[in-house]
């Protein structure tokens, strides 16, 4: 004897071995046993075989009108043998029979299940409602079927071009062009971003990139709603002091500048003055709310996305010729051993006299300039601040042995930074076609340690002191220099072994990031309340808020630096691509890969496999890829008979992508390097 049965909505047939009550045991024609409950045996029969009696049972399904089964089905709930009865005679066969069961169980827009081989026949208005769905389905993967054929063929429909960045990264699975773009994947055997590249909707691999960022961070763009910077109203004393900033020329967000005096009497005071928007701007506010969705100004080769609007920046900014409102921290120094002997806060209006710019100095500015002085006949700006700079300089290199010896090593950066000047770009959107050069300018350089180590002083002094006063703030610390400690954001003072400080606040660039924003707030109610700050501080302790912004800040951040270090690859590689450069070389610093000793630029090699860490090799190029980022190498020839020190600081450091972008129709984000601790 055979049966039919249904199994995990699936239905079967075979022989019967053996039969109970309550289940048979059956063997399919695959040779396959199953243990069948009595509940789910539908028809018993002699003949046809099982497979014939499927095969003749579909054939049979197939033939049946739903419409037709549907207007014969009664009312009430009934079985599969008594549609067949209605729909074919009194006298159904076991084929027919069936077959009307197939054809029930596969229309549940017609006739709902009411159990097993029972059914009860569906509204009207609901079958009229399925219909309608059913068409607009098949419609739908009618148009599927058409996009992923035009793919195919090298052609991208409007519809899919508009969803690039969406299917890609944030994809819809159940979104037709998400459909079409798999399913012609799957058919050319092609990855999505080539079909899609082949296709033509990719035309700029600039645009690619930076359509990208602005789809995963500014959805709604990047423009600012009008805005209108509050005025400082607080009466604030002006300081007897001139004071001058040094940034690069494209710097138009000055947040922070110098001043010192008494040189030459025996203690000198030093001045570092941080712009002062949070004396005017406050927390929940209307441009509150904007610094607060930005969290910090967004960096790239001849492009910046600012945190704040310009003119709300220009009402705050350290700009020459103005006193401009400012919390200054006043350190003293014994003008012999540079032994600190005081420090003070203040909220006042700072006369700026100078806005220096390094790049337009650093080859005058040279240790040597600071060591023997200017000409006595150069009236120039610098020249009237040589002697202030040669003493900040010899304060800088002590607070460096300082923390070098903190930390335990001094701190070692062979590698220079590189500059990226986009040729007539004028900070105007690029288009990813200008010339573009890449200069260097190596890192310890004069004004550049000057500027650092009066950051890292302020920020670390102004972290202890709001420490001390239960204030709390938003700190980086780092547990150890051991590889793999990362650099972590929290609301404890705590020492952060990599710069060699027992407690260190961004405070330094409030126009530019927003803890440092909200670090101010802080300073600001400890300059005015001393030992109640705590009390009318805007964050309390322990407060939520704090931890929020922390946690959106660090996604943020991490978004922008690895978005930087993506447009520094192309531009990189752009550069490559136009000078003609074939060959380089460079340094083996870890397996399989190659560091540039002349741009910023980290490749997988071949050949360089049995090559110690830091063996100088030149290495033929690959092809270019712009839009993976992706540059290979080949090494010809190892040129130097002993490798070069490795610096193991600098590794410890995530590098730029070394290889491609992984991108993929399951992939939302490529990886990205980590945040980096800048001053």
């Amino acid at each position: 004897m055979f049966v039919l049965f249904e199994e995990a909505g699936k239905f079967h047939a075979g022989r019967v071995l053996a039969q109970a009550e309550a289940s048979a045991q059956v063997e399919l024609d695959s040779g396959k046993r199953v243990k069948v409950k009595a509940a789910n045996i539908l028809l018993k029969f002699e003949k046809p075989s099982p497979s014939e009696m499927l095969r003749q049972a579909q054939e049979a399904a197939n033939g049946i009108e739903l419409e037709l089964a549907w207007e014969f089905a009664p009312q009430e709930e009934f079985g599969f043998a008594d549609l067949a009865r209605e729909y074919f005679s009194q006298d159904a066969s076991l084929i027919q029979q069936a077959g009307a069961l197939l054809r029930l169980f596969e229309a549940p827009h017609y006739f709902r299940r009411a159990g097993k081989g029972r059914f009860r026949k569906a509204a009207a208005e609901v079958v009229q409602q399925a219909l309608v769905a059913i068409e607009k389905k098949k419609q739908v993967q009618t148009q599927i079927s058409d996009w992923a054929a035009q793919l195919a063929t090298g052609n991208c429909p409007e519809p899919v071009r508009e969803q690039l960045f969406k299917i890609l990264f944030k994809p819809d699975k159940n979104a037709p062009e998400y459909k079409a773009v798999v399913e012609a994947s799957k058919s050319t055997q092609t990855a999505p971003l080539d079909l899609l590249k082949r296709a033509g909707a990719i035309s700029s691999p600039y645009q690619f990139h930076w359509r990208r960022f602005l789809f995963e961070n500014f959805p709604k763009g990047t423009a600012f709603a009008p805005l209108q910077a509050p005025r400082i109203t607080e009466d604030l004393p002006l300081a007897s002091v001139g004071a001058f900033s040094v940034d690069d020329s494209s710097t138009t967000e000055i947040d922070d500048a110098l001043s010192v005096q008494g040189l030459g009497s025996g203690t000198v005071t030093v001045g570092i003055h941080i712009a002062a928007p949070g004396l005017a701007l406050q927390p929940a506010t209307a441009i509150d709310h904007v610094a607060r969705a930005r969290l910090s100004t967004v960096y790239m080769p001849g492009y910046k996305i600012t945190m704040l609007p310009d003119e709300v920046v220009q009402a705050y900014t350290l700009q020459e010729g103005r006193d401009c409102p400012a919390v200054s921290l006043y350190l003293s120094f014994d003008e012999g051993t540079l032994a600190q002997t005081g420090s003070q806060t203040r909220l006042e209006r700072v006369p700026i006299t100078h806005n220096l710019r390094h790049d337009q100095l650093d080859s005058l500015v040279t240790e040597q300039w600071l060591a023997q002085g200017a000409a006595a006949d150069d009236a120039s700006a610098i020249a009237s601040l040589q002697q202030p700079l040669s003493f900040l300089h010899r304060l800088a290199l002590h607070l460096k042995s300082l923390r070098e010896q903190v930390r335990g090593k001094p701190e070692n950066f062979n590698r220079p930074d590189y500059n990226f000047r986009l040729v007539g770009n004028d900070g105007a959107q690029p288009s990813g076609q200008e010339q573009v050069q890449i200069s260097t300018r190596q890192r310890g350089a004069p004004l550049d340690l000057i500027v650092a180590e009066a950051m890292i002083l302020a920020n670390s002094t102004w972290g202890s002191w709001l420490a001390e006063l239960g204030v709390p703030a938003i700190y980086r610390s780092q547990a150890s220099l051991a590889p793999g400690v990362k650099v972590r954001m929290g609301t404890k003072a705590l020492p952060h072994a990599g710069i060699g400080v027992k407690s260190y606040a961004w405070s330094t660039s409030p126009l530019r990031r927003y803890t440092d924003l909200v670090n101010q707030w802080q300073i600001i109610a400890a300059a005015r309340h001393g030992r109640t700050a705590a009390l009318a501080a805007p964050f309390k302790p322990k407060d939520a808020e704090l931890f929020s912004i922390i946690s959106s800040f660090d996604a943020a951040y991490s978004a922008y630096q690895g978005h930087q270090a993506t447009m520094e690859r192309y531009w990189t590689l752009k550069h490559l691509q136009q000078q003609g450069i074939t060959e380089l070389v460079g340094n083996m610093f870890r397996e399989g890969l190659v560091r540039a000793d002349d741009l910023p630029l980290v490749l997988p090699v071949l050949g360089g496999a049995d090559m110690p860490r830091g063996a100088k090799v030149r290495v033929k190029l690959g092809a270019i890829d712009l839009l993976t980022l992706d540059v290979n190498g080949t090494v010809l020839e190892r040129i130097d008979a002993t490798p070069e020190p490795v610096d193991t600081e600098e590794e410890s450091e995530d590098e730029p992508a070394a290889g491609p972008i992984a991108i993929a129709v399951d992939m939302n984000e490529a990886q990205e390097p980590a945040v980096t601790d800048g001053q």
